[in-house]
């Protein structure tokens, strides 16, 4: 019998001790600020890449590449703050469910929120913003009240 991906992720990760899942959250939150990037390279070569100016074409571009775009950008600034919470857990050594279930949740909103973002539906990609925010917020407030005396 084959066993589904989810479950495959989910008994990999439940393999594996606290400070691992921080690092593996990083790094796959690191890829899927890519991941939204492959849906404007592809309206890009819809319209006829121009190497020479390459963002003076956004106005050219499909809806669907010019969310895809925004959902990039958005990526990145959601990605800083996300890695230095989850090191500030990783380096003050949380041991949480919460902090764990955190990371998690914000690997999964992510994808969701650049997901929704292509589909244009706005008000499911504000609670996966919302749930992505809220994991940031669980995993600094866990390591700071970890080092407070």
């Amino acid at each position: 019998m084959k066993t589904s991906a989810p479950t495959l992720i989910v008994n990999f990760l439940s393999s594996l001790p606290t400070p691992a899942i921080y690092l593996y959250c990083i790094a796959a939150a690191a890829v899927l600020v890519y991941f939204p990037y492959l849906f404007v390279a592809y309206g890009r070569f819809q319209i006829g890449y121009d190497r020479s100016a390459p963002r003076s074409q956004f106005d050219k571009l499909p809806a669907f590449a010019k969310r895809a775009t925004w959902a990039h950008e958005n990526a990145f600034e959601s990605f800083m703050l996300f890695a230095a919470a989850a090191l500030m857990a990783y380096v003050t050594g949380v041991d949480s469910p919460w902090a764990v279930g955190g990371a998690i949740a914000y690997t999964i909103a992510r994808f969701g929120f650049s997901v929704c973002y292509l589909l244009d539906w706005p008000s499911v990609r504000s609670l996966m913003f919302g749930i992505g925010s809220t994991a940031i917020g669980i995993l600094i407030t866990l390591s700071l009240l970890k080092v407070t005396p």
